[in-house]
């Protein structure tokens, strides 16, 4: 048997038949997304209108790990680019250089080709949210606002006789009339 780096022992046959191993983009893409938003500093991966669209899809159950991660895959080497968002407070050159080694070992390790590049480009640096001010929690409370007049509605119904002669109907008509009540 032959040890993973996760610590997962393998099956591994003597006498097995040689064959052919492809491993696909999507699956060396999850790899370095995972290695590199592992990494302390790392917001989020992708421009920010990829991460608007990846809350939806987080929203509904389908998230894409991927974001903002491309791989080149060849037969026996593969190259990465990692698009990013920094937090704020990180020097960026060594969060780079850090996301770079831990997307490194992470593709060795665990699609087993040779790494030839790990290009990683910090799109934005994300701000924390602002702290509320102490100035505005020591301010005494705002007054109520007053209570505007309130406006009322009173309807009075008359009738009259429609059409002609004493045999008419008799019509209603609505005279409406808006009332301000005062204080």
């Amino acid at each position: 048997m032959t040890e993973q780096s996760m610590g997962r022992p393998l099956p591994v046959l003597q006498d097995a038949p040689a064959g052919r191993t492809v491993i696909g983009d999507p699956a060396a893409m999850k790899i370095a997304a995972i290695a590199a938003r592992a990494v302390p500093g790392v917001h989020a991966l992708g421009p920010g209108t990829g991460r608007a669209l990846g809350a939806l899809r987080d929203a509904v159950g389908a998230n894409d790990l991927s974001h903002g991660v491309k791989v080149e895959i060849g037969q026996t080497q593969l190259a990465v680019d990692i698009s990013l968002v920094a937090d704020y407070g990180f020097a960026l050159n060594a969060l780079a250089d850090a996301v770079r080694a831990a997307v490194y070992d992470a593709l060795t390790d665990l699609v087993g080709l040779e790494v030839i590049e790990v290009n990683i480009e910090v799109l934005d640096v994300h701000l924390p949210p602002p702290a509320e001010s102490r100035t505005e929690s020591r301010a005494e409370p705002r007054a109520e606002p007053r209570a505007e007049p309130r406006a009322t509605v009173s309807a009075t119904t008359e009738t009259r006789r429609v059409g002609s002669g004493s045999a008419g109907r008799l019509r209603p008509t609505g005279a409406t009339q808006l009332e301000q009540a005062g204080e």
